[in-house]
C-alpha cells in the first residue's frame, strides 16, 4: 500500500543542474551528478543539465570536446549544454580561480537562457560556488526553487590546504559564501560531519543530508580472481594494497610511497596505484625507483568491477588539513567491492566513523602506522575477510536506488511549497 500511495504521489518536475563536472563515465563529483541526472530522467522528469566539457582528473579537456566552444548533446534522456572553460595544465590557487571563474562566466548566457525553459527547480552543485549567484538569479526571474547541493567545501579546503593564504580574502569570502547559501531554499551535504560544518556558517536555508551513493549491482564480490592479476603479472600469493582515484594534492598520497619505501624487503606485498591527476607527475618522480609500486592510468569505466576486485586492501589516504571539509567518494565503491579499507584520518571524523568496522585507521601522514597496519592485514587473511564483509553491508545501506528516490521525493516536497 504504501508503494501504491508513493508511486501515485510522483509528478513530473523540470529540474536544471548547473555544475562544472557532469562525467558518469568517471569517477567523483562528476560521476554523482550524471548518474543522478540520469536517475531522475529515466524516473520520468525533465532534466536540463548546464556544465563543462570534461576534463577532470587529468586536467585536460577529453577528446572530441573543445575548451573554446559551446555545445549540446542529449544522454540517456538528460540534455547536456557543455560551456567554455580555461583548463590550466598545471592547476595552481590564482589559476584554479580563473578556471572556476571563466565557467561561470561562460556558462552565464546558457543559465539565462534556460529560465524561459520556466524550471520547477534548479540545482547548483559545489564546486564550483562560483555558479550559485547565476543559479540564483535564474531560480528568482523563473519562479523555479533553489537547491545547492555541497559536495567538497572547496573555499575552506583551498585555504587548509595552502591554495589560497590570504586571512582577509579568507574573511571576505567566507562571510559571501555563508550570504549566498543562506539564499538558497535548500542546502545539502554528503555527510554528517559536513552538516555539522555547514551550521558553523550561519546557513538560515533547511539543510538536508544527501549522501553520495553507490551501485552495489555493478560493483560487488567476484568469487574468482580479477582478470588484471594476469594482465599485469601479479601472483596469486601477492597481497595488493591498491589506491584508484584522483591524484590531487588533497589526498597526501605521498604517505603511500613512503610506506612503500618502507616495506620493500616485504615480497608479498604489493602497491598498486590507479588514476590521474595534478600531482600524478610529481608522485611519480618520487616513487620511481621503488619496485613494489605499479603505476596505472584511469580505467574504462566497464572494467571498474574487475579494478575494484584487484585489491586486497583498498588504500584511502587523506592530508590531516582537509578532514571534515571532503568526504571521498570513492570509499562506497571500496566497501561495495567487499574489501577491507585502510584510511587515514582523525579520531572522531566521519571518515574514521566509517572506515572502523570495515578496516583499519590511522593517523594523517604517518607512513610507519600505515606500513604497520597493512603488515597486520597481509599476514591475516581470515581478518581480511571478516572485514569485507563487515565493507559490503555497510555499502548496501547507500544503495544508489534508495538514495536516489529519498532524494526525489525531498524534491517533490520542495517544489509543493
Amino acid at each position: 500500500m504504501t508503494a501504491w500511495l508513493w508511486s501515485h504521489a510522483r509528478f513530473s518536475m523540470r529540474i536544471l543542474i548547473v555544475g562544472i563536472n557532469y562525467a558518469p563515465e568517471l569517477t567523483g563529483v562528476g560521476k554523482y551528478t550524471g548518474e543522478m541526472a540520469e536517475w531522475l530522467a529515466a524516473a520520468g522528469h525533465e532534466l536540463h543539465v548546464v556544465t563543462a566539457p570534461p576534463y577532470y582528473p587529468e586536467w585536460r579537456v577529453a577528446d572530441g570536446y573543445a575548451s573554446w566552444r559551446y555545445s549540446k548533446e542529449v544522454r540517456k534522456g538528460v540534455s547536456i549544454w557543455r560551456c567554455p572553460i580555461w583548463v590550466p595544465s598545471r592547476p595552481s590557487g590564482l589559476k584554479r580561480l580563473l578556471h572556476l571563474a571563466s565557467f561561470a562566466l561562460c556558462s552565464l548566457p546558457v543559465m539565462i537562457s534556460q529560465m524561459f525553459w520556466r524550471p520547477s527547480v534548479i540545482l547548483a552543485i559545489e564546486p564550483t560556488l562560483f555558479c550559485a549567484p547565476a543559479a540564483l538569479m535564474c531560480a528568482k526571474l523563473s519562479g523555479a526553487k533553489a537547491w545547492l547541493h555541497v559536495q567538497d567545501f572547496e573555499i575552506d579546503a583551498a585555504f587548509e590546504l595552502g591554495i589560497l593564504r590570504s586571512k582577509l580574502l579568507h574573511s571576505v569570502v567566507g562571510k559571501a559564501e555563508s550570504w549566498l547559501m543562506c539564499c538558497f531554499d535548500r542546502v545539502s551535504t554528503i555527510s554528517g560531519s559536513m552538516l555539522n560544518l555547514l551550521s558553523t556558517k550561519d546557513v538560515t536555508a533547511k539543510t538536508e543530508l544527501l549522501p553520495n551513493w553507490v551501485d552495489t549491482q555493478n560493483i560487488f564480490p567476484m568469487s574468482r580472481a580479477s582478470v588484471y592479476r594476469e594482465e599485469l603479472g601479479i601472483e596469486d600469493d601477492k597481497c595488493v594494497a591498491m589506491y584508484s582515484g584522483n591524484m590531487g594534492e588533497k589526498q597526501g598520497l605521498e604517505v603511500l610511497l613512503a610506506a612503500a619505501k618502507s616495506l620493500q624487503h616485504e615480497s608479498r606485498l604489493l602497491f598498486v596505484l590507479c588514476g590521474a591527476g595534478a600531482a600524478r607527475k610529481r608522485l611519480m618522480q618520487m616513487g620511481a625507483e621503488l619496485q613494489n609500486v605499479r603505476w596505472l592510468p584511469l580505467q574504462p569505466v566497464e572494467k571498474l568491477n574487475e579494478l575494484m576486485n584487484l585489491a586486497d586492501v583498498h588504500l584511502l589516504p587523506q592530508r590531516a588539513d582537509a578532514a571534515g571539509l571532503v568526504m571521498p567518494s570513492k570509499l562506497l565503491g571500496m566497501f561495495a567491492s567487499g574489501r577491507p579499507v585502510l584510511a587515514t584520518a582523525h579520531p572522531g571524523t566521519q571518515l574514521a566513523k566509517m572506515v572502523s568496522s570495515c578496516g583499519r585507521v590511522v593517523e594523517p601522514g604517518n607512513a610507519q602506522e600505515v606500513a604497520q597496519a597493512l603488515l597486520e592485514l597481509m599476514n591475516t587473511p581470515q581478518e581480511r575477510e571478516r572485514l569485507g564483509m563487515e565493507a559490503r553491508k555497510a555499502a548496501q545501506l547507500w544503495d544508489k536506488s534508495s538514495v536516489l528516490r529519498d532524494f526525489e521525493s525531498q524534491l517533490q516536497t520542495l517544489c509543493n511549497k
